[in-house]
């Protein structure tokens, strides 16, 4: 018994690191790779959505090399997936930096004071996903 729930462990693992396999209607095959799992922001708050009348945003950045944009926060949820380049955010409150580059999925911080700056030789574009109260915007500048 102790072989086959081993086996049937070893199995599940083999299978669950491979992109899923799906199939479209005309039975062609359709390969989806999951990116990102995450419960929580780049700090290390939970994952909250607005309450009320939620407006889905999506629009691309593209930040030149060496540009840093202002220090900013979210007052809602945003997501970016990093299509090309090198960006480094740093949480201006805590003086904590990560580093995404292409092929990263980044869950912004909520609410907390913080910069990205192109830390590469080449553009960095994003794609974001903004997650509001219907006509709200999510980016505040630090005044």
């Amino acid at each position: 018994m102790r072989k086959i729930l081993m086996c049937g462990l070893l199995l599940a693992v083999a299978f669950s690191a491979n992109p899923a396999r799906a199939l479209d209607s005309s039975g062609t095959p359709v390969v989806v790779t999951p990116l990102a799992s995450r419960t929580t922001t780049a700090s290390g708050q939970p994952i909250t959505l607005p309450q009320k009348n939620v407006q889905v945003l999506v629009s691309t950045y593209d930040i030149a090399s060496g540009a840093t944009l202002p220090v900013h926060r979210h007052p809602f949820p945003r997501y970016a997936y990093v299509q090309a380049g090198t960006l480094k955010v740093t949480n201006v409150e805590t003086g904590i930096s990560n580093t995404y580059k292409a092929g990263d999925f980044i869950i912004e911080m909520i609410g907390q004071w913080h910069q990205a700056t192109n830390i590469g030789d080449v553009e960095v574009k994003l794609l974001v996903i903004d997650q509001v109260e219907q006509g709200a915007k999510n980016t505040e500048l630090r005044q």
